[in-house]
């Protein structure tokens, strides 16, 4: 998947090298992990007793398909805040402005 790497770099590296050196190893991952959860989709997701269709339990695919979701997206969350892409305010929330005068006293 040359050409996803290349079309991740090219939306997340707009700010310059500095950037592009932080994302590439992060979209290697990215890449990596598509290619894992594509393989994952083909694979049964869960095991239905024959005798009882009521009972019913997740795969091994299944909770390897949920843990790499999260790592995925934990990690597109990153590429995009090294981007600056991702949309943080520099307010507080009110729990930690809370938190903040708490510790203060």
């Amino acid at each position: 998947m040359p050409d996803r790497k290349a079309e991740l770099m090219q939306t997340i590296c707009k700010q310059g090298e500095t950037d592009r050196i932080k994302a590439d190893r992060l979209v290697d991952e990215v890449v990596f992990i598509e290619k894992q959860l594509e393989e994952l989709k083909k694979l049964p997701f869960i095991k239905i007793n024959p005798k009882d269709p009521t009972q019913q339990k997740a795969t091994p695919a299944a909770k390897q398909y949920k843990e790499l979701l999260q790592q995925y997206n934990n990690t597109m969350k990153l590429l995009l805040k090294i981007s600056g892409d991702l949309n943080e305010t520099e307010e507080d929330s009110p729990l930690r402005q809370w938190l903040k005068s708490r510790g203060k006293e």
